[in-house]
């Protein structure tokens, strides 16, 4: 990245370090996979390094090499929190505030440790990092934390690191299919592969590994639980606890659901709704100049992408539904 100075930290690295790793709530591939590539990157140079994220990912992701060593802060906050105040450099990453870790948020926001950011979200709180790369002309965070490895050393970028720099840039852009119109994301992919990065064999680790019950819930929201609204133009899948409950739900079983939706001809924006013990948690999807960033940020205290993002309602699911229904007429015109 030639805007994106990841040389300016390189005298950070000449002397060991601790250095506390962290990625968001509910961690996807890209959130995962730059943790474990830069816990490899870092572990090799002879820094102590310790990996957290706020709560459990999806077992999709236990086959990547070093995942058991990911702290979970819901399961280890005094531990986690220790780690925290020790660290000489914690790193935010494929998050644009602090408020993205959940409880984790106090303790790293009054650590003294330098701070770095990488991340590919918008509008970074940038003032409060020493170090803050972000750019949303990237497929993925993972991406961006490649850059940074090779600009500081190149040759410490084995197979292993690509293997998982490969899973975040394949998750976070749907198997190369949105948010990757951008020469370089392929030109490292090139790269991984010469590395001996096996990209078929991850894709099967990733998508090819659905436990029965998982398939089955995917088939029952198909079938039983989308709407399709062809006067605005849009999708939307809902699930009650009741109906996860059903099908042995655990976490990471919806994750690309929302694009099942999208995927339906002259469908523009798509959503899913899923119920949580004291939410309604949303996924949003759009195609085109639709913002389902601002449009989660404006009612549903969220946002992401422009055409990828999330949020969440604390009102209950008739009348979560109820809002968004009400508010497509808002967007009629966008929407078509």
């Amino acid at each position: 990245m030639k805007n994106l100075n990841f040389a300016s930290t390189t005298e950070l690295w000449k002397t060991p370090k601790e250095i506390f790793l962290s990625a968001h709530e509910n961690p996807d591939g890209d959130a995962v996979g730059s943790l474990l590539a830069l816990f490899h990157f870092f572990n090799s140079m002879g820094h102590t390094v310790t990996m957290m994220v706020p709560n459990r990912f999806p077992d999709f992701l236990t086959w990547m090499p070093g995942q058991e060593n990911i702290m979970i802060y819901a399961e280890s906050k005094s531990h986690c929190d220790k780690k925290m105040n020790r660290a000489d450099v914690l790193f935010s990453l494929d998050y644009n505030s602090p408020s993205r870790i959940g409880k984790a948020e106090q303790t790293f926001r009054s650590s003294t440790a330098i701070k770095i950011l990488i991340d590919h979200h918008i509008d970074p709180e940038k003032d409060f990092y020493n170090h803050c790369f972000s750019t949303v002309q990237t497929s993925s965070t993972a991406e961006l934390v490649y850059e940074f490895m090779i600009e500081i050393d190149k040759d410490r970028v084995d197979r292993e690191i690509g293997d998982c720099i490969f899973e975040g840039m394949m998750t976070d852009t749907g198997s190369f299919s949105y948010n990757c119109n951008f020469a370089r994301t392929f030109q490292i992919v090139s790269e991984l592969i010469e590395k001996g990065v096996d990209t078929v064999k991850i894709n099967r680790l990733v998508y090819a590994t659905y436990a029965e019950p998982r398939l089955r819930l995917l088939g029952f929201a198909i079938s039983e639980k989308l709407v399709v609204n062809k006067t605005y133009n849009t999708a939307y899948i809902w699930l009650t606890r009741d109906e996860l409950n059903r099908f042995q739900y655990k976490i990471g079983d919806t994750e690309g659901l929302v694009n099942y939706a999208m995927s339906i001809e002259g469908i523009r924006f798509a959503a899913l709704f899923t119920e949580r013990e004291n939410k309604i948690r949303i996924s949003f999807r759009s195609t085109g100049n639709f913002s389902v960033n601002k449009f989660a940020r404006s009612h549903f205290q969220g946002g992401g992408h422009k055409n990828a993002a999330g949020g969440d309602s604390f009102e209950n699911m008739n009348k979560t539904l109820e809002n968004f229904e009400r508010l497509l007429t808002r967007y009629a015109s966008e929407l078509q």
